[in-house]
């Protein structure tokens, strides 16, 4: 067996996933990060759109949010305001999800409604959206 390290995805809501993983990639402000058992400790700040992990030699995915990840040696916490695997997406749910924060995003500019929290919807449902298309049971 090849060395694991602990994966665990919090919510706000409920610890969403814990498991032994091979390695970890994850979107950050800064980049993709990728981590395997031994790395060295970071604390970094999430961006949203997919997270790899890999278990028993093969690849899973999972649209996170915002939020930050911390990495120690033997563990990845990611800390996100949502994460949602591909069975749980609705592909058509994340696709009018998407149309409704776009809409938002355009009004905002005529009307007083929060840019960023528009935009923040936007960029969650598209990542959903693309979770659903690349990695969910019906691509």
């Amino acid at each position: 067996m090849s060395q694991q390290i602990m994966l665990e995805v919090v919510t706000p809501h409920r610890l969403e996933f814990q498991k032994e993983v091979e390695y970890v990639v994850a979107p950050t402000v800064d980049g993709i990060v990728g981590v395997l058992p031994g790395h060295i400790r970071l604390i970094t700040q999430l961006a949203t759109g997919v997270l790899r992990y890999k278990i028993d030699g093969q690849n899973n995915y999972m649209a996170v949010s915002e939020g930050f990840m911390e990495v120690t040696p033997h563990k990845v916490i990611i800390l996100a305001e949502a994460a949602d695997l591909p069975e749980d997406v609705d592909a058509e749910q994340a696709l009018e999800e998407k149309r409704q924060a776009e809409e938002a995003l355009h009004h905002s500019f005529t009307e007083k409604i929060n840019f960023d929290q528009a935009e923040i919807a936007l960029k969650r449902a598209a990542t959903k959206v693309e979770l659903a298309k690349k990695y969910g049971e019906n691509k």
